[in-house]
């Protein structure tokens, strides 16, 4: 299948970061704010999982959410994920199925690492599966523009310039952002 039968197939609409996306499970059971850390402005289902797709030359922007998050590669080509942890190291991992050369199935990305992704070169699409638990909920994801991040994270230029939020797109508005600082 190509990439446009793929979202159609799943349904998948437009992700805030960039990309497609369609939610493919959420928990029924739930876990109340008082017994989630700090920061949390609610309940959250137990855990939540996507089926996201980037097409070639697209991106998955630099954003970040509060919880672990576990990336699956499914189809496709290779998929690059761009990880910035909160003492400003960054590294680059490949997600794919040539495991024998050293791209992984899944990845982990943790609470609070900006993080963003895009097809290796020669890749036309990758439609990976992202877990989230406790669950994901909007009010637990941030972005922000590459200049401030830049600002942040200096040793981490390179990445920012290349997957950081561009001046003319737009970045919505967070209700948690400034708060895993």
């Amino acid at each position: 299948m190509t990439a446009l039968e793929l979202v159609r197939h799943f349904a998948m609409r437009p992700h805030p970061e960039g990309g497609f996306y369609v939610e493919t499970y959420r928990s029924s059971g739930i876990i109340p704010g008082s017994a989630l850390p700090a920061g949390y402005t609610g309940s959250r289902n137990y855990s939540t999982a996507i089926l996201f797709l980037l097409r070639q030359g697209e991106y998955s922007r630099l954003h970040r959410i509060r919880q672990d998050e576990i990336w699956h590669f499914h189809l496709g080509g290779p998929l690059r994920l761009a990880c910035i942890a909160p003492d400003g190291q960054n590294e680059e991992r490949l997600l794919g199925m040539d495991i024998g050369n050293g791209q992984l199935l899944q990845s982990v990305v943790r609470a609070g690492c900006w993080f963003g992704a895009t097809p290796a070169p020669g890749a036309d699409f990758a439609l990976v599966g992202c877990t989230v638990a406790p669950g994901f909920d909007f009010a637990d994801f941030e972005m922000r523009h590459a200049a401030e991040l830049e600002a942040l994270f200096p040793s981490a230029h390179a990445c920012i310039r290349e997957f950081g939020v561009r001046p003319q797109e737009k970045v919505e508005a967070s209700p948690v952002s400034n708060q895993f600082d």
